[in-house]
């Protein structure tokens, strides 16, 4: 087990966080509430970048939740088959459009509990829409952060929600800008496989393993 990070090195970690991601922000494209809610379902266990190449289609054909709920589910695993798990997502996509038509007028709710109750839609998910459209105080943890948190001696949980609740209550404020930093920060310098650590890590010395962290 790798060691944990004293409180003196949380503080430094959350300082060049803040500094180095200040204007971080998701880099899934989306234009209103509903394509961001649709883009985070879609990003699980899938790229960023091919959720951008996906959606673009998918939101021409099914502008909002009143399309979607009445979308023939073989054409929405037509537009999304280059997505992992597109057979499962597909079928949310429909239930959560109906649900949102039925018990929420038409209007994605915009708090984590009522997001929950959508079909595909769980603690991480939500909090990574209430992050990004309303600047929520949250942390979501996705591979990326989780692994960070791990190498960095944030966390020593197990799961993606005891991560969640230590990072909580390690960082306390300011949670959606670090939640962001460390997305972006474990996808392009501490990567999985051959993380940047002499090249391009401005955290190397408060690295505390370089194993490929994951989830349990």
């Amino acid at each position: 087990m790798s060691k944990k990070a004293t409180k003196k090195e949380i503080e430094e970690i959350r300082q060049i966080f803040l500094t180095h991601y200040s204007e971080a922000v998701t880099e899934l494209e989306y234009k209103n509430l509903y394509e961001l809610l649709v883009a985070v379902m879609l990003s699980a266990q899938c790229t960023d970048k091919r959720v951008n190449i996906i959606t673009p289609a998918l939101f021409e054909k099914y502008p909002n939740p009143a399309h979607l709920a009445l979308a023939d589910i073989d054409d929405v695993k037509k537009l999304i088959n280059s997505c992992s798990f597109f057979n499962n997502k597909a079928k949310n996509l429909i239930k959560m459009a109906t649900t949102v038509m039925k018990e929420y007028k038409g209007e994605i709710p915009l708090n984590e509990k009522s997001l929950i109750t959508l079909a595909g839609v769980g603690q991480k998910t939500a909090n990574v829409v209430m992050i990004e459209y309303t600047g929520a105080n949250l942390m979501a943890v996705d591979t990326h952060v989780f692994r960070v948190s791990h190498r960095l001696g944030l966390s020593d949980a197990k799961t993606a929600t005891k991560t969640e609740e230590q990072l909580v209550k390690k960082f306390k404020t300011d949670l959606h800008i670090l939640h962001q930093a460390m997305v972006l920060f474990g996808r392009y310098i501490c990567k999985s496989k051959n993380p940047s650590c002499e090249s391009e890590c401005f955290m190397v010395e408060y690295c505390k393993s370089k194993e490929a962290f994951k989830p349990g």
